[in-house]
């Protein structure tokens, strides 16, 4: 990628594919479930991210191996927020109708997107270099 285009489309291809696996793509029982850890519903979620993402990292110009390391860097760094935020709001009891839930939800939404932001700069320091 050479131009500053070709970088916010990279961006902007994160954007929605976190839109649609967190919020079209995702399931009631994967929600219910990520708070638990090693349930199968929050690693096929994170999973759904990371599969998401290879092709992404793939139009990028990585190599096949880079993107794989990449998502699997994405699944356990997803798995992992999800199941923080999770377990922080089952322990403190909260719902949709309490604003902490809204602030931790927001530190989730965050967390994803500064991973977004790590790989922006993984890609374009492995592109310098290749």
């Amino acid at each position: 990628m050479t131009g500053i285009f070709e970088w916010a489309f990279f961006l902007a291809l994160f954007q929605i594919k976190h839109y649609l696996a967190d919020f079209r793509f995702q399931t009631g029982w994967m929600v219910m479930n990520k708070g638990r850890y090693g349930h199968p519903s929050g690693l096929i979620h994170a999973a759904l991210h990371s599969a998401l993402s290879v092709p992404i990292f793939l139009w990028a110009g990585l190599s096949v191996w880079q993107c794989l390391t990449l998502g699997a860097a994405e699944l356990v760094l997803h798995y992992h927020i999800d199941w923080g935020k999770a377990r922080i709001v089952r322990l403190q009891g909260i719902d949709e109708t309490d604003p902490r839930f809204w602030r931790y939800l927001g530190l989730d939404q965050a967390l994803h997107q500064m991973t977004y932001l790590g790989f922006f700069a993984l890609v374009a320091s492995a592109l310098q270099t290749d």
